[in-house]
């Protein structure tokens, strides 16, 4: 092509040649004009690296602060008691995702419902929360898994103040004699038939999708998960089409079956809010802040299934956890073994799945515990570090847990080793990166 050029315009100036040349070179990288060799059809090559990415966060044992100066020199991650070379690391003030929180009200007016009510400890939880960094967003939902197991949306991902507050005062509306009909975004649902049972005798294995069908109410369930336990123990759980959640527990010697129809329990709002945050946000770190009186009624079960579905999709835990009511710690200790015996976990399952996830546990008392409480969280969300190693091609999804442990070794000025704490989930699950292929394909 260049020939031909100099061949027609060779009277012309070396300065009109020149841009001519440039104009074709401007053509070139514009896509206009297409090189041979950009028509040969190149060959592929896929290379699949998958990384495994957790939070650590460390705080000094003496001053309970973040510590914000260590090095990857600094962590040990042991995968199975085997040390894994990092291949990522970010502290804060460095490259982090945003956070996607959901803050989830557990409204019982006998548990953390009668402090949610006072107007005094709503303001200053607005307040914590307007203290949120660039781009993190909440989320707030409202759930009673009491009676009447009523649950709400108050507000979707947002940073205003002006929406958090307005979303926060609408609480006293579903706690007691105040709960309204109204319950915004998400309707909420009185059960139609409580079906509430304990039943001692032999089940038929080969009858739970019936069982479930007839616990929905008739005809085809929203959806059944079936929960085997270590223990023999099998646990149906039947979501009906208004949203609301029909169980069924079978003891592993098939003696004592345990029956629980229409609610909306803890299991339920952590999927839910997970799954609003990975689709809403999918580009940030989902974390959730359950505030109740810690009474939380689960299977054991059910208990661990939510283990495994909170790390499979990495998210970090925390709880705050009011006073209960006197009438409850003296009842505790006798409902134990009852419920013990039931395969039912009443207490502490939010403080297991924030030490399991790596997240907080934070008591509240006073008015001002509650922005103290949930700026701590936030704050200490904001102050991890982020470790990630990679996996090798041949390391495939095997379907078991496989535990996690960091360990930080630091020295103070006079070169003597910190006592420090380290916060980090406990596990991870290996993924197919070719079945994840595959999935992403089929969805669009």
């Amino acid at each position: 092509m260049n020939n031909q050029i100099e061949t027609r315009t060779g009277k012309q100036s070396q300065s009109h040649r020149s841009a001519r040349l440039g104009f074709l070179l401007i053509l070139l990288l514009a896509g206009l004009v297409t090189p041979a060799s950009a028509q040969e059809t190149a060959e592929t090559i896929r290379v699949h690296t998958r990384v495994v990415f957790l939070d650590a966060l460390v705080k000094d044992k003496k001053t309970n602060s973040p510590v914000s100066n260590l090095t990857p020199a600094n962590f040990e991650v042991l995968d199975e008691g085997k040390a894994r070379s990092l291949t990522y690391f970010s502290r804060e003030g460095q490259a982090r995702k945003p956070l996607s929180i959901v803050l989830i009200l557990d409204v019982r007016e006998d548990g953390a419902g009668r402090f949610l009510k006072r107007p005094e400890v709503l303001q200053v939880m607005t307040q914590a929360l307007a203290k949120l960094g660039p781009g993190d967003e909440v989320a707030i939902l409202a759930v009673d898994i009491g009676e009447d197991e009523k649950r709400v949306w108050l507000s979707d991902f947002t940073r205003d103040p002006a929406v958090l507050t307005a979303a926060l005062a609408r609480v006293p509306d579903f706690i007691g004699e105040n709960a309204t009909h109204n319950a915004g975004q998400e309707a909420q649902k009185e059960p139609k038939n409580q079906n509430n049972s304990i039943t001692i005798g032999s089940t038929d294995p080969k009858k739970v999708e019936e069982a479930a069908k007839e616990q929905a109410g008739g005809g085809e369930p929203v959806n059944v998960e079936i929960t085997k336990g270590k223990n023999g123990a099998v646990v149906t759980r039947t979501t009906n089409k208004d949203g609301t959640v029909s169980l069924k527990r079978v003891s592993g010697s098939g003696n004592v079956t345990v029956e629980v129809g229409e609610v909306y329990d803890m299991v339920e709002a952590v999927k839910e809010s997970t799954r609003r945050a990975t689709h809403d946000r999918p580009n940030s770190q989902p974390a959730l802040i359950w505030l109740s009186d810690g009474i939380v009624p689960v299977f054991f079960e059910d208990r661990d299934a939510t283990e495994q579905f909170l790390t499979r999709n990495n998210v970090i835990f925390n709880s705050l956890t009011v006073d209960l009511r006197t009438l409850f710690k003296f009842l505790m200790p006798i409902a134990k073994p009852v419920t013990g015996w039931m395969g039912l976990s009443i207490y502490g399952t939010a403080k297991r799945l924030a030490q399991q996830t790596g997240g907080e546990a934070i008591r509240v008392n006073r008015v001002k515990d509650y922005s103290s409480g949930l700026e701590t969280i936030i704050g200490n969300l904001t102050a991890r570090y982020s470790l990630g190693f990679a996996l090798a091609e041949n390391e495939t999804d095997d379907g078991h847990l496989h535990n996690l442990e960091v360990r930080v070794k630091a020295q103070d000025e006079k070169g003597k080793n910190r006592k420090l704490n380290v916060n980090a989930r406990k596990g991870y699950y290996l993924t197919n990166p070719v079945e994840k292929e595959t999935a992403a394909a089929k969805a669009q």
